[in-house]
């Protein structure tokens, strides 16, 4: 009797599960529509009354004076170095190194970015934090590399073959008309093959941006979770005045 009864109970509960096992549903169609967004949409006055204040905060913090600029500084300004550029990785190493320092115990050896990470030039008068946004409106944060001498000399082909203002602080490099390399110098000093480098960089590069596949050579990697956008507020905060120049870090010679 008690067996009949199980078998009663349990038996439609099996049928139903092994019925349902055989109609698998399948996504067969994806169907959407663009909603736009204009001025046709209603304004809601509460909804304005609560983001007001947030929206005010935000842009008063957005266009807060960090610092002054004495000329408008721009991308297009250099052939293989611009101020611009060397500002940025110089802010890189300056801010990013006493934070490794603590972590690691060693010192950036250099540091390599993009030539069109660079959004925006920095225009004379004020800096604001709204300037930081525009020159660097991404997410990109700071990472280290442990990188070998020998993979320093990718590195250093890479500026070679791209013949582009990368923003580059702590090396030096001279080429010749051909391209070739002439004098290259990690803090003034020679490339040694076997000597460890700390390279600073941005997580786009590191993971292959721009084709700087150079990095994937890398010993050991150290994130800082320090973004470059606000290593850029944070150096415009202790200065009065920036006075970037193109200098002598990336040159050709005849």
């Amino acid at each position: 009797m008690k067996n009949t009864i199980y078998i009663s109970f349990f038996l439609p509960i099996f049928l139903i599960l092994s019925s349902s096992c055989k109609r698998n549903k399948h996504l067969v169609k994806v169907e959407s529509s663009r909603i736009e967004i204009n001025d046709s949409i209603s304004y809601d006055p509460d909804i304005e009354s609560f983001i007001k204040p947030y929206r005010e905060n935000v842009q008063k913090n957005l266009d807060s004076v960090l610092a002054y600029s004495p000329e408008t500084y721009s991308k297009g300004d250099g052939r293989l170095n611009t101020a611009i550029g060397n500002l940025m990785a110089d802010i890189v190493l300056e801010q990013a190194n006493p934070v490794f320092k603590s972590r690691i115990g060693n010192a950036i050896s250099m540091v390599l970015l993009n030539y069109g990470g660079i959004r925006a030039p920095i225009p004379k008068g004020n800096i604001t934090t709204r300037t930081a946004y525009q020159v660097m409106p991404f997410e990109n944060s700071i990472v280290v590399v442990e990188m070998k001498g020998i993979h320093i000399k990718k590195l250093i082909e890479y500026l070679q073959k791209s013949q582009k203002a990368h923003p580059i602080s702590g090396l030096k490099l001279t080429v010749d008309t051909n391209f070739d390399v002439v004098k290259a110098l990690i803090n003034d000093k020679e490339i040694k093959d076997e000597e460890i480098y700390f390279v600073g960089t941005n997580d786009y590069l590191y993971h292959g941006g721009n084709e700087m596949y150079f990095f994937e050579h890398g010993e050991k990697s150290y994130i800082l979770n320090y973004k470059i956008r606000n290593a850029m507020v944070d150096y415009f905060k202790k200065v009065d005045t920036i006075r970037p120049v193109i200098d002598d870090r990336f040159v050709q010679i005849n």
